[in-house]
């Protein structure tokens, strides 16, 4: 599960696709298997958490990793970058970038 919590080190990743509306659905199918089938069974992973844009066209994914060693050692492996390469395949454009500060405000329940 995701918490955000300024507190803690970790590397926050959030890549966002673009896509035709045609395969948002089925880019949004593929990280949602690529992060239940191999990435949540990596070394650093805490949480991923795919988002299908109101817009039609705008796939985001928030996950987040241990440290930005263990998210950049994932890229090293032969099953993620397959994942990966299908995942670019489906899109028109995608920016992957990481995150390392954190600041957060919430209303009480």
């Amino acid at each position: 599960m995701t918490t955000i919590d300024g507190n803690k080190k970790i590397c926050t990743l959030i890549n966002v696709f673009t896509v035709e509306p045609a395969k948002q659905k089925e880019l949004f199918d593929s990280l949602v298997a690529a992060s239940e089938q191999v990435m949540s069974k990596m070394q650093g992973y805490i949480s991923a958490n795919i988002h299908m844009g109101d817009d039609g066209k705008t796939v985001t994914n928030y996950a987040q990793w241990a440290s930005l060693q263990d998210y950049q050692k994932v890229l090293t492996v032969p099953e993620v970058m397959e994942h990966l390469k299908k995942a670019a395949g489906l899109a028109l454009e995608f920016k992957p970038v990481t995150y390392n500060t954190i600041w957060t405000d919430g209303k009480d329940d």
